[in-house]
């Protein structure tokens, strides 16, 4: 019998895994021995902190992130092929959400290993969930343009599919970028357009506020290398 593949959500930033990630799942992750990781140093780091005496020397990890050749990772999987569980972890939050590892998801299931997704935060539902946006019908668009033009051209493009299909657009931003796509979202949006920003999600200084663009200017925020979800509904 093949092992199971479990996906294993972590912590959005440096609290205990035990405040935000249910006991089942901590517990699952204590007695996996193989894991996919986006970064092998975060991952450890994470177990310790589920328990301080996890082997972590008597662990594999592998890596799968932006930088990963997808040809090259045929054999992450193999304990699976043996009988034993693999489990697959983000650098944050919960895994294959934004994340790189839906390739070994998607290979689990051409192999016919049973996949199991396990609870934990996910910054893009916690912000939809917080935002007063609509829930019915959303869309999460990672990552907009850099360069000025196409950045501007596809933030008007969502606003319109957002009046249209009456559709909240979900974005992220390199934390360090943060502030230069509120100022883009200010110069570019309607001003009756809802805009929600949702920072440090499940953390002491975390943020979460909806108003319309007209409103913002009066409340500026510091997001300025805070993980953040920013939410439009025009």
């Amino acid at each position: 019998m093949k092992g199971n593949l479990y996906l294993i959500p972590t912590t959005l930033g440096e609290q205990q895994p035990a405040d935000v990630i249910p006991a089942k799942v901590l517990g699952v992750a204590a007695q996996l021995r193989h894991f996919v990781v986006e970064n092998t140093r975060t991952a450890r780091r994470f177990l310790r902190a589920v328990d301080p005496s996890f082997p972590i020397d008597d662990s594999d990890f592998v890596e799968l992130n932006e930088h990963t050749d997808l040809t090259t990772i045929g054999q992450y999987l193999d304990a699976c092929e043996r009988g034993e569980h693999v489990g697959l972890m983000s650098e944050a939050g919960a895994p294959a959400v934004a994340d790189p590892g839906n390739a070994v998801v998607a290979m689990a299931h051409r192999k016919g290993i049973r996949v199991v997704p396990m609870s934990g935060p996910s910054s893009i539902i916690l912000a939809m969930m917080a935002s007063g946006l609509n829930g019915q019908n959303f869309a999460f668009n990672g990552y907009l343009p850099v360069k000025q033009p196409e950045r501007i051209r596809a933030i008007r493009n969502y606003e319109k599919r957002s009046q249209t299909e009456h559709q909240t657009q979900l974005f992220i931003e390199a934390p360090y970028r943060n502030m230069t796509l509120f100022e883009d979202f200010m110069q570019n949006l309607h001003p009756e357009t809802r805009l929600c920003i949702a920072a440090d999600l499940t953390l002491e200084t975390e943020f979460v506020l909806t108003l319309r663009i007209a409103e913002w200017s009066k409340h500026k925020p510091d997001l300025h290398k805070r993980p953040a979800i920013f939410a439009i509904l025009a």
